[in-house]
């Protein structure tokens, strides 16, 4: 056999090893969830006790993620050992764990003089042993009060962002788009640099070839999905896209207009307030007006803001730093995401029941905040919701129509005022 033969089975076998190196992880990932599945269903016999419990034991390991296991990776990728010590893991372990501790106390003594501000409350300010009691679930609630308040900031701006996410995911209709004129301008954009690239002394400016070659990958990208979307079938492009979008408005509009009547629930009614639920009756009562159908659209609303949340996370200023890219991703980074996403799940239970978008909270033994029983935030709180998401709502319809009577009456192609390009130097001018 040649040479060239033995690089072709290398190649094969190397594909055919690292094919079955995933089926095992895989295997043994799908066996370790399967054995925790067994033993939580085993453990708690009653559906009652099965859904309050493994909701603590999320409470719990939320709290355990958040508060130990975050730091302790963030710390761990930044440490290098003490100075005199071996330079390995063991060393970095050691300080990390060193670190924490420190990191403990400090947070252990801020909690304990907010909770005494706070409460003033001898009790609180003299013993330290009710940490697990007392301390945890009052700086648990801080956490998830801060990411209620993130949510009331990137929830809004997500579900304006939703409909222009949606419409890039999927294809429009040919009334809305022109494929043929994109798939025209890239594949004449992707000739054009690819004919730089060829013919680098054609130019007497000075090219950058790898910025170049990175620009005609992202063309062919994007040419390849335009070839995809414009294969899509009749029933796809004319009936999918409305569809999506008259689902988007009707989830919109019905979470706004229960955020309503909440509302008006709250200036009525104090039982409206959402405090905290003590043994609920779990199938047996419906926490839903409507019963099984009011239940299913509380789920699919729930779903809907979480989802939005996260896009209008990703999508605000402050924090479109944080998006993951691929291949380019730091380790530093990731935490920040999964501490971003620990807190915004956190306080998304917090976050439906304060709005009333349904009464069963679930949330356990580290969910007892007392500022839910405060009228004034809960009252703030859905009129701030409410107005926001009116206000980006109208912000990105009334910014469509708009760019369309520009463009209709001809104020695109209007020269640009020369003040706005920079003035070139006194050298430059007399060269």
């Amino acid at each position: 056999m040649e040479a060239a033969d033995y690089e072709v089975l290398s190649v094969r076998e190397q594909l055919f090893h690292e094919r079955v190196r995933e089926c095992i992880i895989s295997t043994l990932l799908f066996a370790t969830l399967y054995i925790l599945c067994h033993i939580a269903l085993t453990h708690f016999k009653k559906p009652a006790e099965f859904t309050t419990g493994l909701w603590n034991l999320v409470f719990l390991f939320s709290n355990l993620s958040l508060i130990f296991l975050m730091p302790f990776a963030y710390f761990f990728t930044e440490s290098e050992g003490f100075a005199g010590s071996r330079k390995g893991v063991l060393g970095r372990v050691y300080e990390t764990v060193v670190m924490l501790m420190l990191l403990t106390l400090l947070v252990l003594g801020m909690v304990w003089v907010a909770s005494a501000i706070v409460d003033n409350n001898k009790a609180s300010r003299e013993s330290l042993y009710d940490f697990w009691e007392y301390y945890l679930p009052y700086l648990y609630s801080c956490i998830s009060f801060l990411g209620v308040l993130l949510l009331l900031v990137c929830t809004p701006l997500g579900l304006a962002r939703m409909f222009s996410v949606t419409g890039k995911l999927l294809v429009k209709p040919r009334l809305l788009e022109d494929l043929e004129e994109q798939l025209y301008c890239s594949a004449f954009e992707e000739a054009a640099l690819t004919r730089r690239i060829c013919n680098p002394t054609s130019c007497w400016l000075h090219l950058d070839m790898e910025l170049l070659h990175r620009q005609v990958l992202a063309l062919q990208t994007q040419r390849v999905l335009l070839e995809k979307r414009r294969k899509a079938s009749a029933w796809q492009r004319n009936l999918g896209y409305p569809l999506a979008m008259l689902c988007l408005l009707v989830l919109t509009g019905l979470s706004v207009l229960i955020v309503a009547i909440h509302i008006l629930e709250l200036l009525i009614d104090e039982a409206a307030m959402p405090r905290g639920m003590q043994d609920a009756s779990l199938g047996q009562v419906s926490f839903s007006k409507l019963g099984s159908f009011g239940a299913v659209i509380q789920v699919v609303l729930i779903f809907y803001l979480m989802i939005s949340s996260v896009v209008g996370f990703y999508s605000s200023p402050l924090f479109r730093g944080l998006r993951p890219r691929w291949h380019d991703t730091a380790m530093t980074q990731i935490i920040g995401n999964c501490v971003c996403l620990l807190v915004l799940s956190s306080a998304l239970p917090v976050f439906s029941r304060t709005l009333g978008l349904t009464r069963f909270d679930l949330l356990g033994d580290f969910g007892r905040f007392n500022w839910l029983g405060n009228f004034y935030i809960v009252f703030l709180y859905n009129a701030a919701f409410a107005g926001l998401t009116t206000l980006c709502l109208v912000k990105t319809f009334t910014a469509a129509v708009r760019a369309e009577l520009i463009r209709a009456f001809g104020l695109d192609r209007l020269p640009l005022p020369v003040s706005g390009f920079p003035r070139a130097s006194r050298k430059t001018q007399h060269q």
